[in-house]
């Protein structure tokens, strides 16, 4: 019997788009492992609506 790991599934939604005023969202679904990195994670990630590398943090 395999062991229940610790990693958990994770929204990321970008912080600039937000901020824009366009609409509709840029947002990844990414893992993590809690036991590691119990805060909240930032990663850099594109944008495909505003065409630039902008920073992704995680909501829940």
């Amino acid at each position: 019997m395999a062991k229940k790991g610790s990693r958990i599934q994770v929204i990321l939604e970008c912080t600039e788009h937000k901020t824009s005023g366009m609409p509709g969202t840029s947002r990844y679904i990414t893992t993590k492992n809690k036991k590691n990195t119990p805060d909240r994670i930032e990663l850099k990630k594109y944008n495909r609506i505003l065409k630039k590398m902008t920073v992704h943090k995680e909501i829940k």
